[in-house]
C-alpha cells in the first residue's frame, strides 16, 4: 500500500495513527504532540493518495473520504508541515517539484475574470460570516496579541496608508484589486484624495459602488470593473493589496511595467502580497484547483528581478511574518462558529473544502515558508524621505480618528 508506506517514510516528528481503507491500523512518528488519528473511507485511497498527496489529501477530506477521528485537521496538517522536508527529499517528489517550478501561470484578461468570479463572486453572506465588518480579505496588522480582527484590519489600512505619503493635497490614487472598496474609501476619507479602484469581480464592484454612494464619496471614489492592463490613467499613488497573487508569474514583468506607466514622475506605489521566503515554487495544487484558480505565489527573488527590469526603485521593504497566520486563525474560528449557516448557503462539502483551505493556509504561515511582503516603489530614489519617521508620524496622527470609528462600529 503506497500511501501508508509514504507516511512511514515521512512522519518522524509528531504522532499519526492511520486507519487504512481495509481497516488496518498503522502508527507513525515519535510519540510526541501533536497527536491525531485519520481514517481512510475507501480502499483505493491506500494507493491513490500517494500519486499527488498535496492535492488528493485535501480532495479526500473535502469529499468526506478522509476523516479525523482523534485530534483536529489543524493537528494533522501541522504534523505534515513539520515533516515536509522529509517529503521534499523523496526522489519522485524532488523531480516533480523541479518540473512544477518551471511552470508559470498564463493569465490573459478573460481567464483572469473567470478566475476572480470563481472565488470573489460567491455569496456576500459567506464573507460576512467570517470577515471583519469592512470585508478586508487580506493580511491584518496586529500590534498586540490582544487585538481583535476589527482592530487589526483597521491597523492594516492605516499601516499601508502611512507608506503612501498622503500629506499632499489633491492626490490621485489608483487601487489595483480594490475588493469590496474598504481601502479606497478609507484613503478618500482620511486624506480627501481622488481614488479609482479596479476589480474584476462583479459582486465586489456592485458592493463597492453602493458603499461609495452611502458614504457620500461617489464624487471622489469610483470603482471600475476593469483589468489593470486596461487602465490608461496616471496617478500620484498606486496601491495594490492581495491582488498580485493573481497576476501569474508569466506576467510579473508586464505588471511592473504597467505600474511604472501609472506613476507620475514623483509618484509612490505600495505592493502588498503573499510570498515565499525561500526558493521560487508553485502554489499548493489544492488551493489552485479548488480555491484560487490561476493564482501563483512569488518569491522575493522573482519580484525584485521584475522590478529591476521595469526600471523602478525599491524604496522600502517590510516582511510581515506571523500576521497572516493570526488573521487566518480569526477567519477560521469565525468560519467554524458559523459553519451551520454556511452549510445552509452551500453544503457540507463546501464547508470541508473551505475548512481545509483556511487551515492549510494558516499552517503555511506558521510552520512553512509563507509570509507577506510590502514593497514601496518609486521612479526616483528621492521620491520618499530618508528615514521612516514619516510613517510613524502619519499613523500617530490618524490613530485617534480610527479608534473613534471602531467605537462607533461597536
Amino acid at each position: 500500500m503506497l500511501f501508508p508506506a509514504i507516511l512511514k517514510s515521512i512522519v518522524r516528528t509528531g504522532s499519526v495513527r492511520l486507519i487504512d481503507g481495509a481497516g488496518k491500523v498503522h502508527h507513525y512518528g515519535d510519540g510526541t504532540s501533536p497527536h491525531c488519528t485519520i481514517r481512510l473511507g475507501a480502499r483505493h485511497l491506500d494507493y491513490t493518495l500517494a500519486l499527488n498527496p498535496e492535492l488528493l489529501i485535501g480532495q479526500a477530506y473535502m469529499d468526506g473520504l478522509l476523516t479525523i477521528e482523534e485530534g483536529t485537521l489543524f493537528d494533522f496538517l501541522q504534523i505534515a508541515a513539520k515533516n515536509y522536508r522529509n517529503f521534499e527529499q523523496m526522489a519522485w517528489f524532488s523531480l516533480l517539484s523541479r518540473i512544477m517550478r518551471r511552470l508559470k501561470q498564463y493569465n490573459p484578461i478573460d481567464r483572469a475574470r473567470r478566475n476572480v468570479a470563481h472565488h470573489y463572486d460567491l455569496s456576500g453572506q459567506l464573507y460576512d460570516l467570517f470577515l471583519d465588518k469592512d470585508r478586508q480579505y487580506s493580511c491584518a496588522y496586529f500590534t498586540s496579541a490582544d487585538d481583535d480582527l476589527e482592530a487589526a484590519q483597521e491597523q492594516k489600512k492605516r499601516h499601508i496608508a502611512s507608506k503612501l505619503l498622503l500629506d499632499q493635497p489633491d492626490l490621485k490614487i489608483l487601487d489595483i484589486g480594490s475588493g469590496w472598496g474598504g481601502l479606497s474609501l478609507y484613503l478618500a476619507e482620511e486624506t480627501g484624495a481622488d481614488v479609482t479602484g479596479l476589480t474584476l469581480s462583479v459582486e465586489q464592484h456592485k458592493v463597492s459602488e453602493g458603499r461609495a454612494t452611502a458614504a457620500g464619496l461617489a464624487d471622489r471614489v469610483r470603482f471600475c470593473l476593469r483589468d489593470y492592463r486596461e487602465e490608461l490613467g496616471q496617478y500620484d499613488r498606486v496601491v495594490s493589496v492581495g491582488m498580485f497573487e493573481h497576476v501569474g508569474k508569466r506576467n510579473y514583468d508586464e505588471f511592473f511595467a504597467r505600474l511604472g506607466d501609472f506613476l507620475t514622475p514623483d509618484g509612490v506605489a505600495l505592493l502588498h502580497s503573499i510570498g515565499y521566503s525561500d526558493a521560487p515554487g508553485p502554489i499548493n495544487p489544492f488551493i489552485r484547483k479548488y480555491i484560487f484558480p490561476g493564482a501563483d505565489i512569488p518569491s522575493l527573488s522573482e519580484v525584485f528581478a521584475s522590478v529591476e527590469r521595469a526600471g523602478l526603485v525599491v524604496t522600502d521593504v517590510e516582511i510581515l511574518r506571523l500576521h497572516y497566520a493570526d488573521t487566518l486563525r480569526h477567519w477560521r474560528e469565525r468560519f467554524m462558529t458559523n459553519r451551520q449557516r454556511i452549510a445552509a448557503l452551500y453544503d457540507e462539502r463546501f464547508c470541508r473544502m473551505w475548512e481545509f483551505y483556511l487551515v492549510l493556509c494558516e499552517i503555511g504561515f506558521r510552520f512553512r515558508s509563507m509570509m507577506v511582503f510590502q514593497i514601496q516603489l518609486a521612479k526616483r530614489a528621492d521620491s520618499v524621505p530618508f528615514t521612516r519617521d514619516y510613517m510613524v508620524n502619519w499613523k500617530q496622527a490618524h490613530s485617534t480618528k480610527a479608534n473613534s470609528r471602531l467605537r462607533a462600529a461597536e
